[in-house]
């Protein structure tokens, strides 16, 4: 780990200057460049300041090595997903991903959805209305699994809920075998999500028939990978895409 290296990686990832850097921390551009050189260590006040420019914990920047966590994700982008139909269905279990997933897959297959469409897009998100005691006591979590149902698809095969999914735009971030160390770099990826929103300008929106966030995992050249996506607010449309692509 090298705390410069770290500074020099988050400086151009904010992509500024270390003339805008110097600026911003009232210091000479020639502190910021021994900084990233390693030649010396900025004050605590400045290591505090310096957090809360890149948005990022103290302990993640003078602890840990950014530039090989940058292998694990992509970059952050601002996109549109237009509306969709989904079957989705909810469990509470110690093991709620497993479960609700096998469910849908076979629902999936029980009501035509795989003849339909064989590369049916899954999708899911944490259910977070389960007690503390349900949590504590017995180990239980929650988790909804959501297929995205086609245009032309008809079923009337029972055991989910249909729901309309409009029009929104959310932050997107790509994780590279988020399995590998699951607690950590799922997690890891809305905080992410969230440092970048804060540093751009943009929030977290809740609104009324619309996903606050989910995850799309698919395998890629060999590598599993996880699109986790959160809801902002609306953005400039020219940066679309459509979900079922």
């Amino acid at each position: 780990m090298s705390l410069g290296k770290n500074i020099q990686y988050l400086r151009k990832q904010k992509k500024i200057t270390q003339e805008q850097l110097a600026e911003i921390m009232s210091v000479s551009r020639q502190t910021i460049s021994r900084w990233e050189a390693d030649e010396i260590v900025p004050e605590l006040n400045k290591l505090v300041a310096l957090s809360g420019v890149f948005s990022c914990k103290l302990d993640a920047l003078v602890k840990e090595d950014m530039i090989t966590c940058d292998e694990i994700y992509s970059e952050i982008t601002i996109k549109q997903v237009k509306g969709f139909k989904m079957a989705r269905y909810v469990m509470v279990t110690p093991n709620p991903e497993d479960d609700v997933n096998a469910y849908m897959d076979n629902w999936a297959k029980q009501s035509g959805l795989f003849k339909f469409q064989p590369d049916a897009m899954r999708i899911g998100w944490d259910f977070p209305f389960v007690s503390s005691e349900l949590q504590n006591r017995f180990g239980l979590r929650g988790y909804v699994a959501a297929y995205i149902l086609p245009e032309g698809f008809k079923t009337t095969c029972p055991g989910v809920e249909f729901a309309n999914q409009k029009d929104a735009d959310y932050a997107v971030i790509t994780i590279y075998d988020p399995f590998v160390a699951a607690f950590e770099r799922i997690p890891n990826a809305y905080k992410k999500i969230l440092g970048s929103l804060q540093a751009n300008g943009f929030r977290e929106k809740p609104k009324e028939d619309v996903l606050s966030c989910f995850e799309y995992v698919y395998e890629k050249e060999g590598i599993t990978c996880m699109d986790v996506y959160m809801h902002v607010d609306s953005v400039s449309k020219t940066d679309s895409f459509t979900i079922f692509s």
